[in-house]
């Protein structure tokens, strides 16, 4: 039997443990560590996120089908350029940015949700229109922007021996 409450639940824990695994990822990326087993869980979280958010029933598509379809086009980017291409030229700078892209769409909808479901974020902006709720995406846009660039300057720019993570 298919219990939506528990569903929910299970769809949420899992995206919360793709941006917890997400951002240590990046920040190892500015260091120069690809840290290969925690980017696959991410990445292997990050896909289970999207398409369990397919499974909640719906009688047109909305915005979050529109966010899943784009992440999980964002993880086939990340999943070609690690093991179809081995990271080589290019593909390791396409890694990091659509990494970071693909747990930047995990936050970001983290935060509507939590703009969404808890009263005193509600409160301060009780619409997706609010200044609110702009200031915060704006906030969060620039953390993973910043996240990206340190990511792309770190392992971008790491030796092959460190970046290559079959």
């Amino acid at each position: 039997m298919f219990d939506l409450q528990t569903f929910t639940l299970i769809h949420v824990l899992i995206s919360i443990a793709a941006f917890v695994t997400g951002i240590p990822l990046l920040m190892a990326f500015a260091r120069g560590n690809a840290r290969p087993s925690l980017a696959t869980a991410t990445i292997v979280l990050l896909v289970l996120t999207s398409a369990t958010g397919f499974a909640f029933p719906f009688t047109k598509i909305l915005p979050s089908h529109v966010f899943g379809v784009l992440s999980l086009a964002v993880l086939a980017v990340t999943y070609w350029a690690r093991w179809k291409a081995s990271l080589a030229g290019g593909w390791r700078k396409a890694y990091i940015v659509t990494l970071a892209v693909a747990i930047y769409l995990d936050a970001f909808v983290f935060v509507v949700q939590a703009f969404l479901k808890v009263p005193a974020l509600t409160a301060i902006a009780p619409t997706q229109q609010s200044p609110g709720f702009a200031i915060a995406q704006g906030v969060l846009l620039v953390i993973f922007v910043g996240l990206g660039y340190a990511g792309l300057r770190g392992l971008g720019r790491a030796a092959p021996a460190v970046a290559v993570v079959r």
